[in-house]
């Protein structure tokens, strides 16, 4: 699912005021640097600040009169100085190049030829799609390659990037998203000017709920946490916000599940690592919280243990009984 976002100025962009005035910083003082690197747990709006100070640089210097077409170019990623990697080809999970071309115009043929990609991982064959579009001649005094996930990048992938970003073409900025700079190697860190993006504010995550129904107001900005892009997602798709709806209600009568069988067999979502089970331990945390005065604090502590022991490569099943025998012993 993609939605669409004005990135004309930073007005239109909710929260991080401090990442995007360095930004304008940089571009004002000529201290443009090669590579960024923006980090920052999923939804925050990494990438839509990336694709805002992209817009600035390919328009800087641009006439009057040909900005509007140069910012519809660069909206319909047809702008020949901008380069995003973003969604990928990945056979039977997501083959339509026409859908793949509203977020990414790097070319991925060679993605389904044998061997074909079976996962969105960023390889060598992608990086060097995107240098054979860097050979071609800029039209102005920037060029933007701009990767989501940075973190997909295969060894070979970021050591072919690396050597681009020891003798970067002039004029050329990457800008990279990652969740941490722990998940990339040091190596491309250190090439790259690190911006750390936060969870935003109650208050300023507000306007974006704003002309919903207060109760559906009030459970989206509850499960954001912080994350506009996730608020994005959940208004413009009615499925994804029921299911969260349904993990919320899970999450509720986890808590109030009488025996341990119940509770065992309630825990399943959790058996798999993955999108699911983060979201899982999200509500059950989330309902916890709502239901604090009642419950022992005891179970809060189970919690928190259960989030660490599942982030280590221990039998899953073992760690969620001991979770449950925890928090029935209460």
């Amino acid at each position: 699912m993609t939605y669409t976002i004005s990135l004309s100025s930073p007005s239109s962009i909710i929260g991080h005021k401090d990442q995007i005035q360095s930004l304008l910083s940089d571009l004002e003082t000529g201290n443009v640097a090669h590579a960024y690197l923006f980090t920052g747990r999923k939804h925050l709006g990494k990438f839509t600040v990336a694709k805002w100070f992209a817009k600035k640089l390919l328009t800087e210097g641009v006439p009057e009169e040909g900005r509007e077409r140069a910012e519809q170019e660069i909206d319909k990623l047809l702008h020949r100085d901008l380069l995003v990697i973003d969604q990928l080809w990945i056979e039977e999970v997501c083959e339509d190049f026409d859908v793949i071309a509203k977020s990414s115009n790097v070319p991925q043929a060679h993605r389904s030829k044998q061997p074909t990609a079976k996962t969105d991982t960023i390889g060598i064959d992608d990086i060097r799609a995107l240098q054979d579009r860097l050979r071609e001649v800029g039209t102005g005094a920037f060029r933007c390659c701009l990767i989501r996930s940075a973190e997909r990048l295969q060894e070979e992938a970021v050591n072919a990037l690396l050597k681009i970003l020891e003798e970067p073409p002039e004029g050329v900025v990457f800008l990279l998203t990652g969740v941490s700079t722990s998940h990339l190697l040091p190596t491309l860190v250190s090439r790259s000017r690190v911006l750390r993006f936060a969870s935003l504010s109650p208050q300023e995550m507000k306007p974006l709920a704003g002309g919903m129904p207060p109760d559906d107001a009030q459970f989206l900005l509850r499960v954001a946490q912080g994350a506009p892009g996730m608020v994005m997602r959940l208004k413009a798709d009615p499925d994804l916000l029921r299911k969260e709806r349904q993990r919320a209600a899970w999450a509720q009568g986890f808590w109030g599940a009488g025996s341990l069988a119940e509770r065992l067999k309630l825990l399943e979502p959790l058996s798999d690592r993955g999108e699911e089970a983060s979201r899982a331990l999200l509500h059950l945390s989330l309902a916890l919280r709502e239901e604090r005065e009642r419950m022992d604090p005891r179970c809060a502590e189970a919690l928190t243990a259960l989030v660490g022991d599942l982030q280590t490569n221990v039998s899953r099943p073992l760690v969620l009984q001991k979770f449950v025998f925890a928090v029935s012993s209460t």
